[in-house]
C-alpha cells in the first residue's frame, strides 16, 4: 500500500465506528504482528439480511470477464473479498501476512469504506488489461483491488493483497534518503543516455516506409548485402532464418542469433537475429530493424527502443509504416542522428470485397488464407474445410514450431501439390512470405489472455496486408540466386513493374464484414511514444534498497511505479514477469539470475510450465545437474507413448516443446548448469516430427465442432446489431480498380479507446459467447488459446 493508500485508509477509519481499531498500516508493521503488542478481535459477523448480504464462498465465474463485470455492478465485491481475505488467512503460512488479511477483513464492512467505493464505481479504469503498477498511484488499495478483480479476477486481487503487503513491510525500512535514491534510481527520462558507446559515433537513419507488400524490407535487405559488415534484426525467429539462410546463399558469411538458437560461423560478416538479441556493442556498417512500428508496442516495444537507441552502426534502415514516422523524427532529433526517409506504395492492389462467404466453406478458391484466432479453431477450422473440399489444408499459428512454420508455409507457396487453402493465426502479419490470394476473417474478435475483444484496426490491416502479396522469396530469386535486375536497389518504389495479383479481403460470416470494412479505411494514429524496461543495471541497484526476503515481483512492480518516464516513452506492462517472479521466488537465486529467469520465453499460465520453471531454477540456484535427462519434471515420457490423436496428447507434444526451447534458452545463459544442449535439439527435433505428422493425419472431434458451431452462431446474431450495411462497388469492378469513395459513410467512425486508440466497443453478450468458446478450447486442449 502506498502512503496515498494509507492516508485515505486513516481518514476512512477516523470517521467510522471502528476507532478502536487501529490502521492497517499500524496492525502489520512486521511479520512478527501477532504477538501482545496487538490486540486483534474477530471480523464482525455479516447477518443473513443485511446489506452486505450473507458470505458465500468466492463466484466460481471469477474467469469470465462479462460475469465479473456485472458482479461488480450488482454491489457483491465487499462480501466475495471478505471470504477471499478470510481464505488467505487460513491457508498462509505467513503469520504477518495472515494477520494483514484479517485486519483488512475487519474494516471492509465500514460504511464510509462502502460509499466511498461506490462514489469511485463512475471512474473505473477502462484499459485493456490491468498491472497493478499503473493502477495503485492514484487509487487507494480498496479501488486498486476492485479494479484488480475487474481485470484479472481472483488471481488479480491476490497479486495486489501481496502487493499492498509488501509495501508496508518495506516502507517501514526506508529512510527517507532512501527514498529519495530509489526516485533517483527510477528516473528514465533519457534512455538516450543509456547508451554512451553509441551517442559518440554519428549515424545516418534511413527509414523504409509503406504498406505492406510495397518492398520497403527488400530495399533495406538490398543495402544490408551491399555491406561489408551488418545486422539483421527482425520481430519473428522464422523471419531471421530466411534472413540468415539469404546472406549465406548470397556468400555473406552470417551468423544466427535468437533466444533459443545460435549458429555462429568463423570470421562472420553478417548477424542476422530477433530483435530481442540485438548485440549493442558491436561497431557496424549497416543494420536493418524490421516491424518498426513495434515500437509502440505495450509490452514488446522495449526490444526496439534499445535496437534504435543503442546499435552501433554508421547506417541504421527501419522499415515499418508511416505512422511511425513523428516518433521517429522526434527520437533521431534527440540524438542528434540524420535522417532520411523513403515512401513506398504497395506494389499490388488490395481490396475489400462487398460480400463474405456466407458461412459456406464451400465458396473458397485456390490461394485462400482463412485466419482463426485460437488454436483450437485452427485445427477445427482445418477439418471442416478438407471435409467440404476434399483438398488439403496447410496450418500456421503461434506456437508451432517454426521449423514446421516454415514446411506448412512451403507445402502451400508451392502450386503443383493440393494443398490449396491455409487456415492461420495472426502469426502471419508479420511478414511471412506466403502467395496469399485472399484473407478471410473468420471472426474479428480475439482473447487476449484475459478478454474477449475486438482486434484493433492496426491489427486487421496488417494481416490483410499479405494478400496478393507481388512475389514471394522463391519467386523473386532469380536463376543464379539473385533477385531480379530490374528490382534493384533504389529509393523509388517499384510502382512502374505490372502486377496481376490483386490481393482480396473478406470475413466468413457476413455480421463481421462491416468492421473489417470500417478498419480497412480506417486512418491509424501515428505512434506517440516508444517502450522502455529499466536496464538491468538500474533494476539490480533498486533491488539492493529491499531485504533479501522481499518478493522479486514487488520490487519489479515498484520500480514501475516510482518510474519518471517522458511523454515521448513508455513502461512496457508486465505481463509474464510477474508470474515468472512468484513461481522462482522460493529459490534461492541472486538479483542477476532472477532478473534472466523473468526475462525468459515462458508463460507460467501455460498447464505445466510452472514447475519446470522452478526445477530450471533450482538447478541455477543449488548448482545442481542440470543434464535433460535429471530433470524429472519434464514430460519426456510422452516421446514413449504411442501417437494418438487427441488434442491432449497434441498440448503435450507443444508443452514439451516449449520446455525444451526454455531449456535452450538458459542453455546460452547458463552454459555450465544445462549442460545437454546438443541432445535438447536431437529431442527437439523429433518433438516437431510427431508434430508434423500429427498435422497431417488430425481431425476435430464433430461433437467439438458442433459446439462450437452453434456458441460462433449466437455470437454471429449479436454482433449483428452492431452494423449496419455499408455500399461498397460490385465485386467484379473492385477486382480491376480502387474504388474512389470510401466504403463508409464519413460519419461511421470508430469510438476513442483506451489511450486514444480506436477502437470498436462490443456488446458485453457477444464477448460471453465468444468466451465460451475459448472457454471450451481452454477445456479440450488444455491450454489458453493462441
Amino acid at each position: 500500500m502506498l502512503p496515498a493508500d494509507r492516508a485515505l485508509t486513516s481518514r476512512l477509519l477516523a470517521t467510522s465506528k471502528l476507532l478502536r481499531w487501529p490502521t492497517i498500516g499500524a496492525r502489520c508493521r512486521s511479520d512478527h504482528a501477532r504477538d501482545n503488542r496487538w490486540t486483534i478481535g474477530r471480523a464482525p459477523t455479516i447477518r443473513r439480511g443485511s446489506r452486505l448480504g450473507s458470505l458465500q464462498s468466492p463466484d466460481p465465474r471469477t474467469n469470465d470477464p462479462t460475469a465479473r463485470a456485472s458482479f461488480l455492478k450488482s454491489q457483491n465485491f465487499i462480501p466475495w473479498l471478505i471470504a477471499r481475505l478470510q481464505t488467505l488467512e487460513k491457508n498462509s503460512a505467513n503469520p504477518g501476512y495472515a494477520t494483514f488479511a484479517r485486519n483488512l477483513t475487519a474494516i471492509l464492512p465500514n460504511k464510509s469504506i462502502q460509499i466511498a467505493l461506490e462514489n469511485q464505481n463512475s471512474t473505473h479504469s477502462k484499459q485493456s488489461q490491468w498491472q497493478p503498477s499503473e493502477q495503485t498511484r492514484p487509487l487507494s488499495l480498496l479501488k486498486s483491488l476492485r479494479t484488480a478483480y475487474n481485470f484479472n479476477g481472483e488471481s488479480g486481487v491476490d497479486l495486489q493483497l501481496r502487493y499492498a503487503y509488501h509495501g508496508l513491510l518495506a516502507a517501514r525500512k526506508f529512510s527517507k534518503i532512501d527514498v529519495q535514491d530509489q526516485e533517483r534510481l527510477a528516473d528514465l527520462r533519457y534512455p538516450v543516455e543509456w547508451y554512451p558507446a553509441t551517442r559518440a559515433i554519428q549515424r545516418k537513419i534511413i527509414m523504409h516506409v509503406g504498406p505492406t507488400n510495397s518492398g520497403k524490407t527488400y530495399h533495406a535487405l538490398k543495402r544490408l548485402e551491399q555491406a561489408k559488415t551488418g545486422i539483421y534484426a527482425g520481430p519473428l525467429r522464422l523471419l531471421a532464418h530466411e534472413v540468415y539462410t539469404r546472406l549465406n546463399a548470397k556468400g555473406k558469411i552470417c551468423d544466427l542469433v535468437t533466444g533459443d538458437e545460435k549458429a555462429v560461423q568463423e570470421n562472420a560478416e553478417m548477424t542476422s537475429c530477433t530483435v530481442e538479441m540485438v548485440p549493442l556493442n558491436v561497431d557496424v556498417d549497416v543494420a536493418v530493424i524490421d516491424e518498426i512500428q513495434m515500437i509502440g508496442h505495450k509490452e514488446r516495444g522495449w526490444a526496439w527502443t534499445q535496437a534504435f537507441l543503442g546499435l552501433k552502426a554508421k547506417e541504421i534502415h527501419l522499415c515499418g509504416e508511416e505512422r511511425s514516422i513523428p516518433l521517429i523524427r522526434e527520437l533521431a532529433a534527440s540524438m542528434g542522428d540524420e535522417l532520411e526517409i523513403n515512401t513506398y506504395k504497395r506494389l499490388s492492389p488490395l481490396k475489400t470485397m462487398s460480400t463474405s462467404l456466407y458461412g459456406d466453406l464451400r465458396n473458397l478458391r485456390k490461394g485462400d488464407c482463412v485466419v482463426v484466432f485460437s488454436r483450437l479453431g485452427i485445427r477445427a477450422m482445418k477439418a471442416d474445410i478438407e471435409r467440404l473440399t476434399r483438398k488439403r489444408v496447410a496450418i500456421v499459428y503461434g506456437s508451432l514450431p517454426p521449423e514446421i512454420r516454415a514446411q506448412q508455409a512451403k507445402l502451400f507457396n508451392d502450386p503443383d501439390n493440393d494443398y490449396d487453402f491455409l487456415v492461420a493465426s495472426d502469426a502471419i502479419g508479420m511478414g511471412l512470405n506466403l502467395a496469399i490470394k485472399r484473407i478471410i476473417f473468420e471472426t474479428v474478435q480475439k482473447y487476449n489472455g484475459f478478454r474477449i475483444e475486438l482486434i484493433e484496426p492496426a491489427h486487421l490491416k496488417q494481416i490483410a496486408g499479405r494478400a496478393g502479396r507481388y512475389r514471394t522469396a522463391a519467386q523473386a530469386e532469380g536463376p543464379d540466386g539473385s533477385l531480379d535486375k530490374a528490382t534493384a536497389y533504389s529509393k523509388k518504389p517499384l510502382v512502374q513493374i505490372p502486377s496481376p495479383n490483386v490481393g482480396l479481403v473478406t470475413t466468413l460470416e457476413a455480421a463481421d464484414l462491416p468492421i473489417v470494412q470500417r478498419a480497412m479505411q480506417t486512418e491509424l494514429d501515428p505512434i506517440m511514444s516508444a517502450g522502455i524496461l529499466p536496464p538491468t543495471t538500474i533494476l539490480m541497484k533498486f533491488a539492493t534498497y529491499f531485504p533479501p526476503s522481499t518478493s522479486f515481483s514487488y520490487v519489479l512492480l515498484r520500480l514501475h511505479e516510482l518510474s519518471l518516464k517522458h511523454p515521448r516513452y513508455h513502461l512496457c506492462t508486465l505481463k509474464d514477469q510477474i508470474g515468472i517472479a512468484d513461481v522462482i521466488q522460493p529459490v534461492r537465486l541472486t538479483i542477476h539470475d532472477r532478473i534472466i529467469f523473468c526475462a525468459s520465453p515462458c508463460s507460467v499460465r501455460e498447464q505445466g510450465m510452472a514447475p519446470i520453471l522452478q526445477a530450471y531454477a533450482r538447478c541455477v540456484g543449488e548448482n545442481t545437474s542440470g543434464a535433460l535427462l535429471d530433470i524429472p519434471e519434464i514430460p519426456l515420457e510422452i516421446l514413449d507413448e504411442e501417437m494418438r490423436l487427441e488434442r491432449g496428447y497434441m498440448s503435450s507434444l507443444e508443452n514439451l516443446h516449449k520446455a525444451l526451447v526454455l531449456y535452450l534458452w538458459l542453455s546460452y545463459r547458463f552454459a555450465g548448469v544445462f549442460i545437454n544442449q546438443a541432445m535438447a535439439f536431437y529431442v527437439k527435433r523429433l518433438v516437431e516430427e510427431k508434430i508434423d505428422k500429427m498435422l497431417a493425419e488430425y481431425s476435430s472431434s464433430p461433437a467439438i465442432r458442433e459446439k462450437i458451431r452453434r456458441m460462433r452462431e449466437e455470437a454471429l446474431r449479436q454482433i449483428s446489431k452492431l452494423n449496419e450495411p455499408v455500399a461498397e462497388p460490385n465485386d467484379s469492378q473492385a477486382q480491376i480498380e480502387m474504388p474512389d469513395t470510401p466504403l463508409v459513410p464519413d460519419d461511421d467512425v470508430p469510438a476513442q479507446g483506451p489511450e486514444g486508440q480506436e477502437s470498436y466497443s462490443a456488446d458485453p453478450h457477444i464477448a460471453e459467447q465468444r468466451h465460451g468458446i475459448d472457454k471450451l478450447a481452454e477445456a479440450t486442449s488444455g491450454a489458453s488459446p493462441q
